[in-house]
């Protein structure tokens, strides 16, 4: 009885529209990260195209934590809601620790193994912005959803090896020479890899609730 009373009352679609929002902030910071990965005069400015594009971010969160508190009958659960719009969040964050642990120690020698990541990064924004909307109709959706997940895990594991090849790579090159070169682009291995799992958290979050809801 409840859920055809559920499904008779209004549901606020604006969640839909803040996520879009927030998912096309990811892809922009994503695609400036892969940018910055260039070097050179691209640094600077895409550096703080990262920066701008988090805080659109952090602003569309804050709104769809509002409206969850304030709106009455949600597209679906508030607590996937949340874990979403949180999962999301924790992806650009990442990418912004990124850009600035790249700036602070001053880094521009990147490899082609870190060029490789952010170019998984980019691939896995890309893949939430276009599993987002459809989450508007999950159970006409609910197979090509999953299939945007296990393409996004399936990323992951690739930047796993991507990010082992490259470290040994790095310690090969620097084992009897500049320790510092060495620590700087851990760090920066670390980093890039760390953005693939944030990644792979929001994939994790929405395969939950096809499962949940499909």
């Amino acid at each position: 009885m409840m859920r055809w009373f559920h499904a008779l009352m209004p549901k606020e679609e604006r969640f839909f529209d803040l996520l879009d929002q927030h998912s096309e902030a990811v892809v922009a910071g994503a695609q400036a990260l892969r940018a910055m990965l260039e070097g050179g005069s691209a640094l600077a400015t895409n550096y703080q195209l990262v920066m701008d594009r988090e805080h659109d971010a952090d602003n569309a969160t804050r709104e769809v934590l509002i409206a969850v508190r304030r709106t009455f009958i949600t597209p679906f659960d508030r607590g996937n809601i949340r874990d979403l719009i949180t999962s999301m969040d924790n992806s650009i964050d990442q990418m912004q620790k990124t850009a600035k642990s790249i700036k602070l120690f001053e880094f521009s020698a990147f490899t082609q193994h870190m060029k490789d990541m952010a170019d998984a990064i980019v691939e896995c924004a890309l893949l939430v912005q276009e599993g987002v909307p459809l989450l508007r109709s999950i159970s006409a959706e609910a197979t090509r959803i999953s299939d945007i997940t296990a393409q996004i895990s399936a990323l992951e594991g690739r930047a796993d090896e991507m990010h082992d090849a490259g470290l040994h790579a790095l310690y090969r090159a620097n084992v009897n020479g500049n320790a510092l070169n060495f620590f700087v682009g851990n760090e920066v291995y670390d980093h890039l890899e760390k953005v693939v799992d944030r990644f792979d958290d929001v994939a994790n979050v929405m395969h939950g609730i096809v499962i949940e809801h499909a």
